[in-house]
């Protein structure tokens, strides 16, 4: 006997196999281990496998206790080393997310703008040095800026300056490196908006006397907007936790809080006080992510 499954209901089990999956994948790789971390966080440290006490206490007597604790994150505001982490990866990661904004604008509008021959090999350049570990990208940075490296070299060698620079181990290092890397998640999202744009509206806007840096103003900056917040966004949430460019190229002062955070789980190994760091991270992070969407519904309201 053959059974026949009817069309419309067969669509309704595909749509719906669709919609739960990227759900399913939030859930299994996204709030499952963010859980843990939650758990962890009000534990308290142990010397043990794991290092951590338990949440739930099953005593014969007291029975089913929970055991929590709010101190690793009393802890956190006590302690001033997080607040200055924090602060300082704030402040880096804005900083560098404005350079990567005023760098990989003019990039971008300029590929948008560039023929189609042209325009897919200026792509090609702009995405090439993904094709290169990150790691031996930095590496290159930390010998480019060193006393003896390839930059010093070449401003004494014209006479520009006397004696090597410090450039290696600083905060310009840092902002460098992640300017470096991260200008390209900058350009790709401005690109794909700015070459919907309709240059129709620049000669219009020009016809009726406006200049050239007020067509850019009123007709450019509102219509790439998106590109901008999502390049933004792009930049800012990885630079906010970054750990290798400022454990490689910053010095001492360059504490970011992904270096607190990793320092507190493998040095200290005090996983409640690190899992405490991880959620406040995360709640940082967070705030951007609700600014974008709340933006991107004003339009439609």
């Amino acid at each position: 006997m053959t059974m026949v499954v009817n069309p419309g209901k067969r669509d309704r089990l595909w749509r719906s196999v669709v919609i739960a999956t990227p759900y399913l994948w939030l859930l299994l790789f996204f709030l499952v281990p963010f859980a843990i971390v939650l758990k962890i966080s009000f534990a308290d440290p142990l010397v043990a496998q794991p290092p951590f006490t338990a949440f739930f206490d099953w005593s014969a007597d007291a029975g089913k206790r929970v055991l929590a604790t709010l101190d690793n994150y009393r802890f956190l505001l006590e302690d001033k080393l997080y607040l200055v982490s924090y602060l300082k990866s704030i402040k880096i990661a804005l900083i560098s997310t404005g350079l990567c904004l005023l760098l990989g604008f003019p990039m971008a509008y300029a590929i948008a703008l560039t023929p189609y021959p042209w325009r897919n090999l200026l792509l090609l350049l702009v995405i090439l040095p993904f094709w290169t570990s990150f790691l031996l990208r930095v590496y290159a940075w930390m010998v480019m800026l060193g006393k003896q490296g390839l930059i010093n070299n070449l401003l004494l060698s014209v006479g520009v300056i006397d004696e090597p620079l410090q450039m290696l181990y600083t905060d310009g290092a840092v902002y460098l490196g992640i300017v470096y890397t991260y200008v390209p998640f900058m350009i790709l999202p401005l690109y794909a908006t700015l070459e919907k744009l309709d240059l129709d509206l620049h000669e219009a806007a020009a016809d009726l006397g406006a200049r050239p840096l007020q067509v850019f103003r009123d007709v450019t900056l509102p219509l790439a907007m998106p590109g901008i917040i999502a390049g933004c966004l792009l930049v800012f949430i990885p630079a906010l936790g970054e750990y290798v460019i400022p454990a490689l190229l910053g010095g001492l002062d360059s504490l970011m809080i992904g270096r607190t955070l990793y320092d507190e789980f493998f040095v200290n190994r005090d996983w409640p006080l690190a899992s405490a760091v991880a959620v406040v991270l995360l709640l940082i992070l967070i705030l951007p992510i609700m600014l974008f969407q709340r933006l991107q519904q004003e339009p439609e309201a």
